[in-house]
């Protein structure tokens, strides 16, 4: 089937093109819309970790089956603002930095919360994340609204979370907060880490030698 998908800003600029038509397979996915693409164009492949998608004008999830004739677009990240994503490639700092930049900020605060290899006494392996991606999307707008009505003064927030396999000392989950002053930044950090663990639909399992187990910790399960 034929996709026709808009380009814009940092997208345009690194394919040259403002819109590409994509022949998909039937039951293609909007995942696989942007894989394409990346096959295509290598220089989006830095973009995994943000991609933001909408079908027929329309936001929606990366899991979204595509129909003939759909018109999909890509969304950039914006820099000095709000951004949010459920990711299955390794979280970049650099990129969560970027999306928050703003003049006004004094104090840009980056936390990564990272897969370790000790869980009570047992010696972990591996970890899985699993996450209801269109819910724990809006519960990161939640968590960032709420950032903005305590910290009127910040500038920016990012929270990418990461699903599937994660190997000993990768990160689950990335946090950048931009604000004009320091004390600010480590505050609405402290406050976003916490609300993310305690409210998100992330759920952890850890695999160790002869075992594993999904760890129950309310209705979401960072580090």
């Amino acid at each position: 089937m034929h996709i026709t998908v808009r380009l814009f800003a940092v997208y345009r600029e690194k394919t040259g093109q403002k819109q590409v038509t994509l022949e998909l397979p039937e039951g293609a996915t909007l995942r696989d819309a942007w894989e394409a693409l990346v096959a295509r164009y290598e220089g989006l492949g830095s973009f995994n970790h943000s991609i933001v998608g909408s079908v027929n004008a329309e936001y929606t999830t990366l899991s979204t089956p595509l129909r003939p004739d759909d018109e999909v677009a890509f969304i950039p990240p914006v820099a000095g603002g709000d951004h949010f994503a459920i990711v299955e490639s390794p979280i970049d700092e650099g990129a969560l930095r970027q999306a928050v930049e703003d003049p006004g900020a004094g104090a840009i605060l980056i936390f990564l919360g990272t897969t370790r290899n000790q869980t009570g006494g047992r010696s972990v392996e591996y970890l899985e994340y699993e996450a209801y991606e269109p819910l724990a999307l809006r519960q990161m707008e939640t968590i960032a609204a709420e950032i903005r009505q305590r910290w009127p003064e910040v500038k920016g927030v990012a929270l990418a979370h990461r699903v599937g396999r994660l190997a000993i000392g990768e990160a689950s989950i990335g946090i950048a907060i931009a604000t004009p002053h320091r004390v600010h930044a480590f505050a609405a950090c402290r406050y976003a880490i916490d609300r993310a663990k305690e409210s998100l639909p992330v759920w952890k399992k850890e695999v160790w030698e002869g075992g594993e187990e999904w760890i129950e910790e309310g209705p979401g399960v960072m580090v």
